[in-house]
């Protein structure tokens, strides 16, 4: 059983995926490549929970087993249809593997198609008979991309169901690719949208409403720095009222985009809607190709978390995150101040602050000696202290 944060016990994990509550479950997927704490061959792994606090391992729930996907199993999505959980994801298959590991691609040869699977349970999984390629490699450039489209996000709105792709325009530019079905296996080829210099390409796509209002959120590579935005080697963010499939409504996107977290870890989240009507995500604590190393977790032998999950709710136009509220049950001790500095000692912590962020009074706080969180002119940052 694990408290509080996803993580793997010995293996590699990366995005969220197919987050969905079921049959009285919070089902949470990830990537995870289950035999080391490295990329590779990428699986599903499974945990569920009661309450979003505890969450009891599930094993494996997909793995390769098709030539669509005898590479991996990439990220997806998860809907209930007649009481019935279906997964689609997107399969990859190298077309030359490394001779020296097989876990790899050389020189990026592989296609990548989009799959599906249903659960009567949510629990368990026909990895060999169950499997349905419902939409083959892309071979036309025109539509999409052979190699790098996928991370299916789908969606009913009434009779029709919608598919929303990631993908790229000769990996120069990024793409959506927009789909639609009558019965979730047969899918039809709508339209694209693409929008010049923001990124290489668009995965990770994710659409929603939040107290009503739509949110489209997707995970752009390629976007250069500037000092308070675009700082992570990949971004993850969302554009408001957004309302698909109407894709004119994604413009003036380097003015419109919002980055969901500017902390340095974190790529690729999933939302979904909990029984209550809270939207609620989880990202992954982890960003791919990142300048730094986890050499602590790997000799322990994992690599990567999930963050805590987040509910979602509107102040004006902009998106507010916080920890979901259940894990204000765990909370023990209270430290209170008003301005200055504080020292905090212990575990973990719930940091909550309630502050005019038009203030200029710096506030700082040290935990442990370990790390700072520092407030003061508009601008929050953190620092890790003594090479810790």
């Amino acid at each position: 059983m694990q408290k509080i944060y996803v993580k793997p016990k010995d293996c590699w994990m990366n995005d969220p995926n197919g987050f969905i509550y079921f049959k009285g479950l919070y089902h949470l997927f990830y990537q995870c490549f289950p035999y080391a704490p490295r990329w590779g061959r990428m699986h599903w792994g499974h945990v569920v929970s009661k309450d979003l606090v505890n969450w009891e391992e599930q094993g494996i729930a997909l793995f390769p087993s098709k030539t669509d996907d005898r590479s991996g199993c990439f990220s997806g999505s998860a809907i209930e249809e007649d009481g019935k959980m279906q997964l689609y994801y997107t399969g990859v298959n190298y077309l030359t593997e490394n001779p020296e590991d097989i876990n790899l691609c050389v020189d990026e040869h592989f296609v990548s198609a989009q799959l599906m699977i249903t659960s009567e349970d949510g629990i368990h999984f026909d990895n060999i008979k169950d499997k349905k390629t419902v939409i083959p490699v892309i071979h036309d450039a025109d539509i999409g991309d052979a190699r790098h489209t996928r991370d299916p996000k789908v969606w009913k709105d009434g009779d029709i169901w919608y598919m929303v792709l990631g993908s790229t325009i000769n990996d120069k530019q990024g793409k959506l690719l927009f789909f639609t079905s009558t019965d979730g296996e047969e899918w039809k080829f709508e339209n694209s949208v693409t929008r010049e210099n923001f990124g290489w390409m668009w995965e990770c796509p994710d659409y929603f409403k939040v107290e009503g209002h739509p949110v489209f959120a997707f995970s752009p590579q390629g976007i250069e720095a500037e000092e308070y935005r675009f700082a992570n080697i990949y971004q993850s963010g969302y554009l408001a009222d957004v309302r698909l499939p109407d894709t004119g409504q994604i413009r003036d996107i380097y003015k419109k985009f919002r980055e969901w977290d500017l902390g340095f870890d974190f790529y690729a989240p999933q939302t979904f809607e909990a029984p209550d009507g809270r939207r609620i995500l989880f990202g992954w604590a982890g960003v791919s190709d990142s300048p730094y190393d986890n050499e602590p977790s790997i000799r322990e032998g994992w690599q990567y978390s999930m963050t805590v999950p987040r509910e979602l709710s509107w102040k004006g136009d902009i998106l507010c995150q916080k920890p979901v509220r259940e894990l204000e049950a765990l909370r023990k001790d209270e430290i209170v101040f008003e301005q200055g500095e504080a020292e905090i000692h212990g575990g973990a912590f719930d940091l909550v602050a309630e502050r005019d962020i038009a203030g200029d009074i710096p506030v700082r706080i040290c935990f442990n000696q370990e790390f700072q969180i520092t407030y003061g002119h508009g601008v929050v940052s953190m620092e890790f202290l003594n090479n810790t």
